[in-house]
């Protein structure tokens, strides 16, 4: 099997999120649909948004990312509004422990009856009876993690969530949250030019557990023309450079899940198109290089 071969079988692949919850591994993120700082609705209409919704699933899409202070709230009303009843194989991840108080103003709510809370919320919102996937926002440093998962494990085992993930953790704090309970998925900061979670990445790997990375286009900084091998690689294939960004993502590891977000029906096809793209050898090398060029310092 050649190279451009290979790379087409590693963008077909689908992964089961822990282990039952098999979703393509190209989702939809709703970060999107909701105005500047995560504050508000996107679109004074919000059928834009409910159609946006039902055209990525039309087009396959068999995983959403939201959270519940998209807004607040407004993401997971959309995708109620757009979605449900759920067709059967969508998954839908949300998240919790985070309050938002106004564009780009937030602040960690981790206590066991803030989380008890936030999840019921998200339970009537989503109108669901449980949460196919439930991410800790970000752990609270000002409550032991033993509390914090604790909390939700007691979700879990009340028929609640069906599995735990966590967001921004570093390779430490995923190994001891994983001697509380089982971690089902990470979501962290990752793309092509931003590799400082290679660490939590490998863990990853190591136990199946899958890796959805935020920012998956460096929000929107390899979207563009950059003038680097991206730009080439995106030439060669007659792609844009976010295609093959994300395309990079698809063919870097298999427990890799990209959920981009966008408002745009436009972007959001092209987005989908990335798991088209085979990278060859020649790729993949010119692109790994622009990590060391492109990592923050």
């Amino acid at each position: 099997m050649d190279a451009a071969t290979e790379g087409a079988e590693a963008v077909r692949t689908v992964f089961p999120i822990g282990g039952e919850l098999t979703v393509g591994r190209l989702g939809f993120g709703t970060g999107g649909l909701v105005g500047p700082g995560y504050w508000g609705p996107r679109h004074d209409d919000p059928q834009r948004s409910v159609a946006l919704l039902r055209r990525a699933v039309d087009r396959g899409v068999t995983l959403i990312d939201t959270a519940d202070n998209y807004g607040p709230d407004v993401a997971e009303e959309l995708v109620a509004r757009a979605l449900h009843p759920y067709p059967a194989g969508l998954v839908i991840a949300t998240k919790g422990g985070v309050v938002r108080t106004g564009p780009d103003r937030w602040h960690i709510a981790g206590r066991p009856e803030n989380l008890r809370a936030m999840c019921e919320a998200s339970l009537r919102r989503l109108r669901t009876d449980t949460l196919d996937l439930y991410q800790l926002h970000r752990l609270d440093p000002e409550v032991p993690m033993a509390d914090q998962l604790g909390a939700l494990r007691e979700l879990q085992e009340a028929g609640k969530i069906r599995h735990i993930g966590l967001d921004s953790v570093t390779a430490d704090e995923l190994t001891r949250a994983r001697d509380i309970t089982p971690i089902a998925s990470v979501q962290n900061r990752y793309n092509l030019l931003d590799r400082a979670a290679e660490d939590v990445l490998e863990l990853c790997e190591e136990r199946g557990t899958a890796f959805l990375p935020w920012f998956p286009l460096g929000n929107g900084a390899l979207t563009g023309d950059t003038g680097t091998a991206l730009a080439a690689v995106a030439a060669r294939h007659g792609a844009t450079p976010g295609r093959i960004a994300l395309a990079w993502l698809l063919h870097r590891s298999p427990v890799l899940l990209p959920t981009p977000g966008t408002g745009s029906p436009a972007h959001l096809d092209e987005n989908l198109a990335a798991g088209r793209i085979a990278l060859t050898e020649r790729d993949l090398r010119e692109l790994g290089a622009l990590g060391a060029l492109g990592a923050p310092g």
